[in-house]
């Protein structure tokens, strides 16, 4: 089998160095490292330091650390600065547990009792479970919404198409031809999430017996539905900032992220809520999402080990019951005592959460090879939704990017490493 390697330049491990230390210089801290590059790390700043205000045994030191995966191959390695915790997201789980970079959080949860299943949401806490063994310890789950525009559902007269909290792609194409110029129903945000969930809606799969499947007849179908909406001159145009034309009033919906709802709130004069993701009918509907969840990285135990592992014990039962300030990033906070708390619910996103049905809609993918089938998504979705390349073709160059990556094998840690330049 060919492989592909990483080649990560000397000076990148060092500045990976660097921002460590930037960081906090407490090197007995127990070391925490983030993906939350964005206003999320800011909220993480500041639950770290109200644990830290606790005076535990050890500091919590929080570093937030842009391409994070990759760092985090190189120093595992190396064996040397491997953090004591991390949040990675669901889809890397498997292949992580696969390469034995994961510890098992039994020992976390045996000092903290109160860290179960029960006391989270389900499908953040599967997502942390390889083989009936618990390797994480959910955050929160963030997934897709779509936000409408209150004000032009009334101009148009179709605020009925929330009735049943799911817009259908027969009522959109009903608005065809009946829109002022410059007026849109949906962007194109979030377009590869967005097709992730309308497969699940057509009880699709991104792989079959264990090999990654996206050309498949869902996969097209999905994209046949998609195109038909772009076709009928209701999406935003192709290089346009769909996301910002919806701040500014000219589309009825937009298709982004639950962590949006904070950026649509600092918009003035914009009246907007938010619903689940287009489907094809009302009776099955999808947010396609993902979770942040806290683990331990595989490293050689020391003196410090068991004592650490107390402090990070308190530390994630501190996040159960304190992280309703997580939920003003956007998040859907995962520990139910939080999200089934009165507080939650003045937030927009307990929407997800307000029901069964609404929870069972968040589905999180955590197929081995998922981040090779996104990436896939997201690189060709918009050209074939926006008529740039043909559906048929660009679904066979989809299946064969994905295909190369795992083949060769851009995941394993065995072929990464670090160059001298």
């Amino acid at each position: 089998m060919s492989k592909k390697k990483f080649l990560i330049p000397l000076f990148s491990f060092l500045l990976m160095v660097m921002l460590t230390a930037c960081g906090g210089s407490d090197e007995e801290a127990v070391q925490f490292w983030t993906p939350l590059t964005g206003d999320d790390g800011e909220y993480m700043d500041k639950l770290v330091e109200e644990f830290n205000e606790t005076e535990p045994e050890y500091n919590v030191n929080h570093v937030i650390t842009s391409d994070m995966y990759t760092k985090l191959y190189t120093v595992m390695n190396s064996e040397s600065g491997i953090p004591d915790m991390a949040i990675i997201h669901a889809d890397r789980v498997p292949n992580f547990v696969n390469q034995d970079l994961l510890k098992p959080m039994d020992p976390i949860m045996d000092l903290q009792p109160e860290l179960k299943a029960d006391n989270y949401l389900d499908e953040a806490w599967d997502a942390g479970t390889v083989d009936d063994v618990q390797y994480t310890i959910p955050l929160d789950i963030h997934g897709s919404a779509m936000y409408y525009n209150q004000d032009l559902l009334e101009k148009y007269d179709v605020e009925h198409f929330l009735d049943d909290d799911v817009v259908t792609f027969d009522e959109m194409l009903s608005l065809a031809g009946e829109l002022d110029e410059d007026d849109y129903v949906v962007n194109d945000a979030l377009i590869g999430w967005v097709i992730l969930a309308l497969i699940q809606d057509l009880d699709g799969d991104i792989q079959e017996d264990g090999e990654p499947a996206v050309n498949t007849p869902e996969m097209k179908q999905a994209l046949e539905a998609v195109k038909e909406v772009k076709d009928a001159g209701l999406m935003t145009p192709y290089g346009e900032d769909g996301y910002l034309m919806f701040q500014s009033g000219n589309v009825l919906f937009s298709t982004d992220g639950t962590w949006s709802s904070t950026a649509h709130a600092d918009v003035e004069n914009l009246n907007f809520g938010v619903t689940n993701v287009y489907a094809f009918d009302s009776d099955k509907f999808t947010n396609r999402a993902s979770a942040h969840l806290f683990s331990m990285l595989e490293k050689e135990d020391t003196e410090e080990t068991e004592a650490k592992q107390e402090v990070i014990a308190d530390f994630l039962e501190f996040m159960r019951e304190n992280s309703i300030e997580w939920a003003e990033a956007g998040q859907i906070v995962a520990s139910k005592e939080v999200n089934e708390s009165p507080e939650y619910e003045e937030f927009m996103q307990s929407f997800f959460t307000s029901n069964e049905k609404q929870t069972e809609s968040l589905y999180i993918y955590t197929y081995e090879h998922y981040p090779y089938v996104a990436e896939a998504i997201d690189t060709y979705a918009p050209d074939i939704v926006h008529g740039e390349i043909d559906i048929d073709e660009g679904l066979e160059e989809m299946q064969k990017f994905v295909d190369d990556k795992v083949e060769a094998g851009e995941l394993d840690i065995e072929n990464v490493e670090t160059e001298e330049e």
